[in-house]
């Protein structure tokens, strides 16, 4: 029987198929069947796999049972931030970043099934499945899996949403957070895993399906009211409301006049003054009651008084006065700083910091991460980095630079969370300068502001010598005149030998000066009065940093929230920014208007902040997610109805003040998928269009007939090119400027925020001159 088989195989030896020789039934270690025999040519080994009539009647060996995955896998969200903890953790562990989120909410559609408990419907989105693949491959190996995502809720969301697309079992998963990426807190996090924690999951599941329900909802009755391409959302229209509320405040201003009178007084020259010390003093009271001089007329009589008056100190009080150092940096705090000292928006700043926390190499051949996580709510520092600022002032500067015991900072925010830390170096001895030479000029100026504040921030105070001196005015007999002085004097510098905080760009400047030694009674001689004219100003137009503070202030949003909602508003059109201020646009203002008419509970300050508290109750486990989306929505859709009823199709029609080349029509500024073109009116009977094109002012340099005009890249990126492209291929990265180079007539463009320099002979002026030239030219 054997022989009729004729069970071919290849032979290896003679490299082609013959019929094997005494073929006999086997098993493989696996258990799998086989057939083994000879060559009849060269007498070598033949093997063949699967299942013969040789095998009847045999019984397999049981399969031995495979060994468990023995594996660690580290999963991390950024790619930087993988290689600087691979670092730490050595060979036996593999570290994968997963890029963000591995799955969301579907773009197209709502994703969201309001009918069964407001569902979330999630999918891994198609840019995501070869990370997903490549982690499922490394899951199959491993015994452990470490979920190593941020330390707040949306890290812990993306770990929640690897263990659902990974199906991480539960003695496999292993939760691990850290708040600095240094070898120690590496090491102390994978010392003390622990499980997901789904209160927080649910607390920004709730924020999610909460802005998805509001977004989609309002944005497509933007469409169908106003034009296409608009958006609204529960937080971004809070926002827009308060710049435009701000516009309207300014605008319905009415300045008042008033003015005030100063004397420059000094003491008289004698014994005891030897040379003339002059010192100013205001005008505060006048018989008793508060200045209040509303015109020139109102002044005129009291200067003539003044001037033949008689001056006498009547008071005089020293005092210390003790200036602490702020907290270190929290997220609010570093991007309102970083506005106003570095000039960076909110989004430059997180991003810029973002790389610092991830880890840069500064030396050593591997990256480290320099601060600790920068999306934070919270003031505390831990004991470690305490010893080691202190450590680090009393070898700089000296033990009386040092408090008697560590300073500590109290929170502000409500519901911060203490298990955070402060914004900080992860190491105070790596100083800016001594690393300066590894970073970029931004993560430089970034990094040198953390630090700075964090070192001042465990200092001593800085101690001022205060004088209040107040002085009356009049004849011999009446003195109805009362003027004020103050000055101040440093005395112990404290922290402001390293850091000193930038006022508000709206704060009025304290103006300091040195006044005499001076005594009650002691007569002054006066020098001059200074009569001045003021008008009564608006408020401010919110900056970066001021509406940053502001929502801050109102519980609006959090910490990770503010950069994305100031990049938003400005994206959509709403507002522009200008010389670093918000102003709004004219659909910005229709589009707030009628949120604010017909969602007035939605659209307002207080509901913003009442929601963030209960967001805040459900990552505390205080609250069920379920049935917050379930109270919120069932007054939204009433108001939603009621909206889409009420509002009018609102036709904007704005001419460009040309007819249409190929009907006669009139032309006039359409909205498409890419933004603003100028279209026919007659459309659909006439479909010409033409692109649209922003002005800069600037004849191109090159052609010298086209204008030098504002365009983008597919990525949103900023350059200007010649209207007459592709005739004219003109292109530059920098803004040209109108004013030719003084030197040789060249064009100028912008280098930098403060300087312009010439193309043709690179020399580079100062960047307020060349514009100022500019507006004397337009103004004559």
């Amino acid at each position: 029987m054997t022989n009729e088989l004729k069970m071919e195989a290849y032979c290896v030896k003679c490299k082609e198929k013959q019929v094997m020789v005494d073929p006999k039934a086997v098993f493989t270690k696996k258990g799998q069947p086989a057939v083994q025999g000879r060559c009849p040519v060269c007498g070598t080994k033949m093997f063949r796999m699967g299942s013969t009539p040789l095998h009847e009647g045999m019984t397999p060996p049981p399969r031995p049972t495979p060994p468990p995955p023995t594996g660690k896998l580290v999963i991390v969200e950024s790619p930087t931030k993988a290689r600087t903890v691979s670092r730490f953790l050595g060979k036996q562990y593999t570290v994968k970043a997963s890029v963000g989120h591995v799955r969301d909410l579907l773009r197209s559609k709502l994703s969201v099934d309001v009918e069964n408990g407001f569902q979330p419907r999630y999918r891994v989105p198609n840019e995501k499945r070869s990370v997903v693949k490549d982690l499922m491959k490394e899951v199959k190996k491993s015994g452990e899996v470490y979920l190593a995502t941020d330390p707040d809720r949306e890290g812990e969301a993306i770990a929640w949403h690897l263990s659902e697309v990974l199906d991480l079992q539960a003695k496999q998963l292993r939760r691990v957070v850290f708040h600095e990426i240094t070898e120690t807190a590496v090491a102390e996090a994978f010392a003390h895993s622990r499980n997901i924690n789904m209160d927080l999951v649910n607390a920004q599941q709730a924020r999610r399906v909460l802005d998805r329900l509001v977004g989609y909802n309002l944005s497509p009755l933007l469409w169908r009211k106003v034009r296409g391409r608009l958006s609204a959302g529960r937080v971004q229209s809070v926002a827009l409301r308060l710049i435009v509320e701000r516009e309207r405040e300014i605008e319905n201003f009415n300045p008042e006049e008033y003015w005030t009178i100063d004397a420059e007084l000094s003491p008289q020259i004698g014994a005891k003054h030897k040379q003339r010390e002059i010192f100013t003093a205001r005008l505060s009271r006048i018989r008793g009651a508060e200045v209040n001089l509303g015109s020139k007329a109102a002044v005129k009589g009291i200067l003539e008084e003044l001037s033949e008056a008689t001056y006498a100190v009547s008071k005089v009080k020293k005092g210390e006065r003790r200036r602490k150092p702020s907290a270190p940096y929290i997220t609010s705090s570093m991007q309102q700083e970083a506005a106003r000292k570095l000039r960076f928006t909110a989004r430059k700043t997180m991003q810029i910091a973002q790389q610092l926390y991830e880890g840069i190499d500064i030396g050593n051949g591997k990256p480290s991460g320099l601060i600790t996580y920068m999306r934070t709510d919270s003031t505390n520092v831990a004991e470690l980095a305490q010893k080691e600022a202190r450590e680090y002032i009393k070898k700089t500067h000296g033990e009386k630079f040092l408090p008697g015991t560590p300073p500590k900072y109290k929170t502000r925010a409500k519901k911060a969370q203490e298990a955070h830390e402060a914004i900080r170096p992860t190491s105070v001895f790596n100083t800016p300068d001594e690393i300066k030479s590894f970073l970029s000029k931004d993560q430089y100026r970034l990094y040198e502001l953390i630090w700075r504040r964090f070192v001042a921030s465990q200092m001593k105070p800085a101690v001022y010598d205060t004088i209040q001196v107040q002085i009356l005015a009049g004849s011999e007999t009446e003195k109805p005149y009362l003027f004020r002085a103050s000055g101040s004097t440093l005395r112990f510098p404290g922290f402001l030998v390293v850091y000193e905080e930038t006022l508000d760009e709206d704060a009025e400047q304290q103006q300091t000066q040195q006044i005499p030694e001076l005594e009650v009674d002691e007569l002054l001689d006066l020098i001059r009065l200074l009569p001045e004219q003021h008008f009564t100003q608006p408020p401010p137009r919110y900056s970066d940093a001021s509406l940053i503070r502001t929502l801050e202030e109102y519980g609006i949003g959090r910490p990770s929230t503010y950069a994305s909602i100031l990049f938003t508003i400005q994206q959509r059109g709403y507002v522009t920014r200008e010389k670093r201020r918000y102003y709004p646009t004219e659909i910005g203002v229709l589009v707030n208007d009628l949120l604010v008419q017909h969602f007035p509970d939605l659209i307002n300050v207080e509901f913003s902040a009442q929601m963030e508290e209960n967001l805040d109750e459900v990552a505390d486990g205080d609250r069920d997610w379920i049935e917050l989306l379930r109270e919120f929505y069932g007054p939204f859709e009433i108001a939603m109805q009621k909206a889409d009823n009420a509002i009018p199709k609102i036709k904007q029609v704005e001419y460009v003040g040309r007819d249409c080349p190929e009907c006669g029509a009139p032309l006039i500024i359409r909205w498409g998928r890419y933004g603003k073109f100028i279209g026919c009116s007659n459309y659909p009977e006439c479909r010409y269009t033409e692109p649209w094109l922003e002005k800069t002012g600037v004849k191109c340099p090159e052609c010298e007939t086209g204008e030098v005009v504002v365009k983008r890249t597919r990525k949103g990126r900023v350059f200007y090119g010649c209207s007459n492209w592709p005739e004219c291929e003109f292109t530059s990265w920098k803004r040209p400027l109108a004013t030719p180079c003084p030197i040789c007539g060249g064009q100028l463009v912008v280098k930098s925020k403060s300087n312009a320099q010439c193309l043709a002979c690179d020399t580079t002026f100062p960047l307020e001159q060349v514009e100022e030239q500019e507006t004397e030219k337009v103004n004559a």
